[in-house]
């Protein structure tokens, strides 16, 4: 019997390579205990941040086994498992990210159905994997790419009453569409998960279980402690000011991802390279500017409201050319 996943904060995972460009594992090891010991309550390993779509099947499975076993237990993981549209290949997939150890494998909306395709269809699909992988818990997420598909308050009912789903990573950034996504789920082993910082407390007033933003590759413990803020206090004015610099804030961590996310943890004091497969333009001086900024404000922040921080470096991210 699946049991229902913790509420919190969820990392979408970045993936470090050797200046070779293969997966840096002993650096994975440690940007996963980075996370751990910055209050993570949970990992999403094999995403869209972690360049998932440029690694190979033997990478997928070595990303996941790796923050599996450097994780001991300590929260659970999640790793996507669908790579293609060839629903047999899909199932086949499934199960090999299943054996890593996971707690759920999840979908990718956008590798279930074309863009023309209506949800029936998506539906059917879904039902035709669940058909083919057994009891293995599932999850799904909407990937904004190739392109994004967001799924319907009634289909996410039905993925809830099928007992099999329990991780929902929601990018609609509405907070109507959030709030009634999170009814839809109400009282189920779903869990909906905001991948958007803006909408953050209005997805927690709603009933979300948690966040999963990119932002939280740069700077995990100010969401942490947001979260923590959150449960023991509720939406005080404190937290509201918190969450306007993160949301201002969020607007920087978008550019240049994830290669602005790796070089923002390098200078941070993680020791992983700054390599990604994505490509991405250069970096100009106003672009080190803001990526300064970014530095200060997290820093002027995570002293204002006394967060402690896992990893700390004094030397500005504008030096670095």
């Amino acid at each position: 019997m699946a049991e229902k996943l913790p509420e919190g904060l969820w990392p979408v995972m970045v993936t470090p390579f050797t200046p070779g460009n293969t997966v840096d594992v002993a650096g994975l090891e440690r940007l996963t205990e980075f996370y751990l010991d910055s209050g993570s309550n949970g990992l999403f390993a094999n995403c869209l941040s972690s360049e998932m779509f440029q690694l190979t099947e033997e990478e997928r499975l070595l990303v996941t086994k790796t923050v599996i076993k450097t994780s001991r237990g300590r929260v659970p993981v999640v790793a996507t498992g669908s790579f293609s549209q060839d629903v047999p290949a899909m199932a086949e997939f499934i199960k090999k990210i299943a054996d890593t150890g996971v707690q759920a494998v999840i979908l990718v909306t956008n590798m279930l159905a074309q863009p023309d395709e209506s949800e029936d269809v998506l539906k059917s699909r879904l039902e035709q994997i669940m058909a083919q992988t057994g009891d293995i818990p599932l999850g799904v997420y909407e990937c904004p790419v190739p392109y994004k598909r967001l799924l319907s308050p009634p289909l996410l009912s039905w993925l809830a009453a099928t007992g099999r789903f329990l991780y929902h990573k929601d990018t609609s950034c509405h907070s109507g569409s959030l709030a009634r996504k999170a009814s839809a789920v109400q009282g189920s082993l779903l869990n909906l998960y905001n991948a958007d910082t803006a909408t953050a407390l209005d997805s927690l007033d709603a009933g979300a279980s948690g966040l999963s933003p990119i932002s939280a590759n740069f700077y995990p413990e100010l969401y942490s402690f947001l979260l923590t803020q959150y449960r023991e206090q509720g939406r005080t004015e404190a937290l509201n000011r918190l969450h306007a610099f993160l949301t201002m804030m969020d607007r920087v961590t978008h550019s240049f991802y994830p290669y602005a996310a790796k070089l923002f943890l390098q200078k941070r004091g993680l020791k992983i390279e700054t390599v990604t497969r994505i490509p991405f333009e250069t970096l100009s001086n106003v672009d080190y500017i803001r990526l300064n900024a970014l530095m200060d404000s997290f820093q002027a922040l995570a002293e204002m409201y006394a967060v402690p921080l896992v990893l700390h470096n004094e030397q500005p991210i504008v030096s670095i050319h």
